[in-house]
């Protein structure tokens, strides 16, 4: 059976003007979404980060061998992701706390970041880090929504 969060991370995916080359899942738990987005963008390479060690194991023995290099993982969290700045062209998560200071910091300025799931508070969360909402939904009885992050200015620390 698909879950709920795949078929809305589905739709949300339909409704992205451009194919990333690099995309990040936050919180990527055991690989689902990440191993989703690498089947929807065949030339990108995808990343997923979680704070779990024995959850980076698992995810890692899913993917299996990979010459290309184009799916791979680390231990990290959200709120200091391991990667450097203007780096992703696409971030998605599904969950956990949103940290998103240190999405715009690695999505490459007119990135995209897409949320699955209910959030509380999110215009406040993202009002002060140049996110635009694109695009809001509903689908497998789980929202999503689209945000493109603003070129025009560097992202706040």
């Amino acid at each position: 059976m698909v879950s709920s969060s795949l078929v809305a991370l589905a739709a949300a995916v339909l409704r992205l003007p451009d194919r990333p080359e690099r995309v990040l899942e936050v919180g990527c738990g055991d690989a689902e979404r990440v191993l989703f987005l690498a089947r929807e963008f065949p030339t990108a390479r995808v990343r997923g980060v979680d704070p779990s060690e024995e959850v980076i194991r698992r995810a890692v023995s899913r993917v299996g061998l990979d010459p290309e290099g184009r799916v791979a993982f680390k231990r990290g969290r959200a709120r200091s992701l391991p990667y450097p700045g203007d780096f992703f062209d696409l971030a998605v998560q599904a969950g956990g706390r949103l940290h998103p200071g240190q999405i715009a910091r690695v999505l490459r300025p007119g990135g995209h970041l897409i949320l699955v799931g209910e959030w509380r508070w999110l215009g406040w969360r993202l009002g002060g880090h140049r996110f635009d909402l694109v695009e809001s939904g509903e689908a497998g009885a789980e929202r999503f929504r689209l945000f493109r992050l603003d070129a025009t200015e560097p992202a706040p620390e």
